[in-house]
């Protein structure tokens, strides 16, 4: 029968393979070593490649952010890599993953959490007994000190070691079975060997734990006895290297980090939404001690003061681990996040063209460092070329006059100047930045004098495109307009929308900034008119449309998938359209907005990307411009280059936006570097003609009341850096 784990990847349809050889060290072979060095990666899913011939190399007391498209394997490449598929990765390493989908989780952290129950479990308690290892240390200290201390049954002890032993045996026996199923050749026959010797130690242990402990003689109960208190002093040791005794503590620090308030920690787990409860999938992966912290999209849900706090965290992970196996920590991140990738970024992977290329810096200084590059060696090839050109020129020209007149100086001229064209062509820069010279920068057999200049390739710009300008409202007036408005929910002790005064005009730009649970969602109930205030007015224009990305909009797209798994993006949206797009109308929109051909009209909702579905929920929204735009954490799932076309998308839209986000890019509207001063001047001269948004103002809701932020998104950013210093990092 085949292993479970390679039933599941058969079912899942990832392939994983890496160079291997007879001089190979295997992961098993070296199980000291703390780093990852994997040559040769390939990675598919569902005969898709996603990486080929790539290089994985994660090193010690690094943080690592993973970047790439929508769609190029980010999610797949971790999940692969907590799952123990990738070909020498050490097996000593632990690794823990928080996943972007409940499958990666279940698969994971959750999994070793499934014989648990939280029904019963506070939210700190479900932190602190999220920690496997920890927990299963535990009860092993329990059931041996309890056999140890029973008084009445002198040989519950021998029954207890055995039953521990035996555990082990087969924990041990399920990691042997996944190396062999991995090997071939000597070091698999080798690994068969000791499978079936483990097999035959599994088996005499299972006969030793049937055997009733009266019929022990008396040196094996001496000897039994004393390994059992050997095994007892060995896993308090552990429980004393992982900290075990200042769990709550730690339990408590990174919860309270997390935007938990004292009150909620003692909560039920199973009371809290589907927004808190990510948030404490995210606090028991940072509460426990591993090797390996891949975070996957962890700013997912957060809002901004939990992110600045998250990323003091994750900076602070720069000590050894104190836990059974030691070693340093090596944080890896997948995320869309530009701020917060920037801030923790030791070294940057990039997943690219079926590649990964690694950058020592962060996402921002990658950009600009890779724009200014190919704009250099783009200059450097046309001078050259410039040049080649004449020298061609002159050689055709000596070259004739040589024939017409039989001038042999000529004829010599000519060969001296093809072979500097031979001996010239290619990069006049050195590795070190100084004069090329052929003995030291070009070492070894090669078909010309000088390296080819290699100009980075460019990955295609993100281009999102929508319908700008609404319809004419024919008679002037305010969108939206709250006047003391004041909410509250039936039952409530306290208003949670309290005298608020807000007036939204045409084309105006509006952002709100706020806690999780500030009431952010309420107010926009409020303006939409989905909500009545208990006190205070709100009013409407008359001929307003008004429209609403909430947060849930892909949720509501995924249900719909998982009901009808016919449903594609073209269908829903000439569904939602109600006959007011034609087909070549709606292709373009959702075309427009990075739906293109067979992914709108061939590919299930069900099977699209979490970018893919916004993208949908944004197309079933503008297809009619509304006056009012309200835009409720619509970065989620979208990754940095979507984000920033989507930015410049809607600096042109002619329409009102109200936008609630924690993405400060998204309001600070900044590119990730200068633009050229031609692209400059284009620019000037194109926005001459264009229509522009004046500066718009945001808002923080704070106890109910919204403030109005001098500074913007960065002055909330300073709040919220100010409040997580008083949380601290507690490691």
């Amino acid at each position: 029968m085949a292993p479970k784990d390679i039933k599941k990847r058969i079912a899942d349809g990832i392939v994983v393979t890496a160079q291997q050889s007879r001089f190979y060290v295997d992961a098993i072979d070296a199980p000291a070593t703390k780093e990852i060095d994997v040559k040769d990666l390939a990675l598919s899913v569902s005969g898709r490649d996603l990486l080929s011939h790539a290089n994985l190399t994660l090193r010690e007391n690094k943080h690592y952010v993973l970047v790439g498209r929508n769609g190029t394997g980010k999610s797949t490449l971790i999940r692969a890599l907590a799952e123990g598929r990738i070909p020498g990765v050490p097996w000593s390493l632990h690794m823990l993953l928080l996943g972007q989908t409940d499958f990666v989780n279940s698969s994971t952290l959750d999994e070793s959490l499934a014989a648990l129950r939280f029904e019963d479990m506070t939210v700190l308690e479900h932190v602190i007994r999220s920690d496997a290892r920890r927990e299963r240390a535990l009860a092993e200290v329990k059931y041996l000190s309890e056999a140890l201390d029973n008084t009445k049954d002198p040989l519950a002890v021998i029954a207890a070691i055995r039953k521990l032993k035996h555990e082990r045996l087969t924990r041990a026996y399920d990691e042997m079975t996944k190396i062999a199923a991995r090997r071939s050749g000597a070091r698999g026959a080798k690994a068969r060997k000791d499978l079936i010797a483990a097999e035959e130690r599994i088996a005499a242990s299972a006969a030793l734990l049937q055997q009733p402990t009266s019929e022990t003689d008396v040196i094996s109960i001496q000897e039994e006895t004393r390994e059992a208190v050997d095994t007892l002093t060995d896993i308090q040791t552990s429980l004393d290297a992982m900290d075990s005794a200042s769990a709550e503590l730690r339990a408590r620090s990174v919860l309270y980090g997390l935007g938990f308030s004292p009150e909620a920690i003692l909560r039920p787990y199973v009371t809290l939404s589907g927004g808190w409860r990510t948030r404490c999938s995210l606090a028991s992966a940072l509460f426990q001690k591993a090797d390996i912290l891949l975070l996957d999209e962890c700013t997912n849900f957060l809002d901004l003061p939990a992110i600045v706090w998250l990323q003091g965290f994750v900076q602070s992970l720069t000590e050894t681990t104190r836990s059974a196996v030691g070693g340093p920590e090596v944080p890896q991140q997948s995320t869309h996040d530009r701020d917060f990738a920037d801030a923790v970024a030791d070294e940057l992977i990039v997943l690219r063209e079926n590649k990964l290329e690694y950058f020592k810096g962060n996402l921002s200084l990658y950009e600009a460092e890779r724009h200014a590059k190919t704009k250099y060696l783009t200059r450097m090839q046309a001078a050259l070329d410039k040049k080649t050109k004449h020298m061609e020129s002159s050689i055709a020209s000596a070259l004739s006059a040589a024939k017409r007149t039989g001038d042999d100086k000529k004829l010599k001229q000519v060969a001296s100047r093809k072979k500097k064209i031979e001996e010239r062509s290619g990069l006049e820069v050195g590795l070190k930045g100084g004069r090329f010279k052929l003995n030291r920068d070009l070492a070894g057999w090669h078909l010309t004098n000088r390296a080819e200049i290699e100009i980075p390739t460019v990955d295609s710009l993100v281009k999102v495109s929508i319908p700008s300008e609404p319809p004419d409202l024919r008679f002037p007036g305010a969108l939206v307009a709250l006047e003391k408005a004041s909410f509250w929910y039936p039952g409530a002790k306290t208003m949670t929308i309290v005298d608020v005064d807000l007036v939204i005009h045409p084309g105006e730009r509006v952002g709100i900034a706020g806690l999780n649970g500030s009431g952010k969602s309420t107010l926009v109930g409020l303006a939409t008119g989905v909500l009545k205030p208990n006190k205070g007015n709100v009013t409407h224009h008359t001929r307003a449309k008004i429209q609403y990305f909430s947060q849930h909009s892909v949720e509501a797209l995924e249900e719909k998938g998982k009901t009808d798994g016919e449903l594609t993006a073209l269908k829903e949206l000439m569904t939602v359209s109600a006959g007011e797009l034609s087909e070549q109308e709606a292709r373009a929109l959702l075309s427009g907005l990075g739906l293109p051909g067979k992914i709108a009209s061939d590919v299930p909702v069900a099977a699209l990307s979490g970018g893919q579905k916004v993208r949908l929920a944004l197309a079933k929204l503008i297809y009619s411009p509304p006056h009012l735009l309200v835009l409720d954490e619509v970065t989620t799932h979208l990754d940095a280059d979507t984000v920033l076309a989507l930015v410049e998308t809607l600096k042109e839209y002619q329409g009102a936006l109200l936008v609630i986000t924690h993405d400060r890019c998204v309001v600070e509207g900044e590119s990730p570097y200068e633009a050229t001063e031609e692209s400059d001047e284009e620019d000037e001269e194109e926005a001459r003609g264009q229509w522009q948004a004046n500066p718009g103002i945001v808002y923080r809701l704070i106890k109910g009341r919204l403030k109005a932020l001098d500074g913007g998104m960065r002055k909330y950013e300073s709040i919220a850096l100010k409040a997580s210093n008083k949380v601290g990092v507690l490691r």
